[in-house]
């Protein structure tokens, strides 16, 4: 049967190499689906199409891995010239336009979504109908590259080398708090170590590793492996616990600054509160920066420092 070579590119062509160039890069059908925003089944249509049309196997595929081929790694290696060049050459035109417009997908931890984009980006939409944008919250440290992320939003000490960072607002301040009712049946801490008698709803880390909570007082540090009945992997959980006369929970002092206020919880230790990095928004700096970007920078930039 002969084979058609792909000599004059149709958009279907573009489209199926696209979408090879997505799954070979992150190794899985369904992120790559996830990524390119289409169901698992079409994307493994689209490549077997491909890989009919030019008559070579470019992937192997078991129950569990997928892995390129020699000629599958040589094509992904030349279409990644290729792509970068198209996206060079539309950023190149886009800068002609007055507004912005495409598509942004943006990586956040669950405090940064919280505090920075759902507080913010309603204007930045506004400001930008043109530009979508997806966002997926998640505690993990993810490469924001592989994963197909233009951006990243992360606590200023755990931003990877290499990137391109910028600082979202001030300096965090960590807090330990718990309801009113909870501290009336119990005696309130006055130092970390006194946590080991208490309640604690504990917090599993992104890294799978249970959190160890740290205080600072002046040049005194204390890193508590607290005990406790619950466990968390999430800062709003492990506060509406705390709201719920659980017991102590431990997060950022702007997650729960309201129901201090209104008193509905009470913070602990308030002399050893440790202050840490500020929210950093990351993104790789050896490529050209996607349209809206530089706008969504420039206004969290404002909105955080004001």
């Amino acid at each position: 049967m002969p084979v058609r070579p792909i000599a004059k590119l149709s958009r279907r062509d573009l489209a199926d190499l696209n979408a090879f160039r997505a799954v070979e890069r992150l190794r899985s059908f369904t992120q790559a689906a996830v990524e390119l925003g289409i169901t698992t089944s079409a994307l493994s249509h689209s490549v077997r199409n491909l890989e009919a049309r030019l008559g070579v196997r470019l992937l192997n595929r078991t129950s569990r891995t997928v892995a390129p081929t020699d000629a599958g790694a040589s094509l992904a290696s030349r279409l990644e010239i290729g792509f970068k060049e198209i996206g060079d050459a539309l950023d190149e035109i886009n800068n002609f336009r007055d507004r912005p417009v495409g598509r942004l997908r943006v990586n956040a931890l669950c405090d940064g979504a919280r505090l920075i984009l759902a507080k913010h980006l309603p204007r930045f939409l506004q400001a930008y109908p043109e530009v979508e944008i997806e966002i997926a919250v998640d505690d993990k440290m993810v490469d924001i590259v592989s994963g197909g992320f233009d951006a990243g939003i992360r606590f200023g000490g755990t931003v990877p080398e290499d990137f391109v960072a910028v600082k979202l607002g001030h300096d965090l301040r960590w807090v330990a708090v718990a309801s009113p009712r909870y501290l009336f049946r119990r005696q309130k801490p006055v130092v970390p170590e006194d946590l080991r008698s208490h309640s604690c709803i504990q917090i599993r880390m992104g890294s799978g590793t249970i959190y160890r909570w740290e205080f600072r007082k002046g040049d005194e540090y204390r890193a508590i492996e607290v005990p406790g009945q619950t466990c968390v992997n999430e800062t709003t959980m492990g506060v509406e616990l705390a709201l719920g006369d659980v017991g102590i929970t431990y997060c950022l002092e702007d997650r729960v600054s309201d129901y201090i206020k209104r008193g509905e919880l009470v913070e602990v230790l308030s002399d050893w509160a440790p202050i840490e990095p500020a929210m950093h928004l990351y993104y790789p700096g050896h490529r050209q920066i996607p349209q809206g970007l530089r706008e969504l920078i420039d206004m969290l930039k404002d909105e955080t420092n004001s």
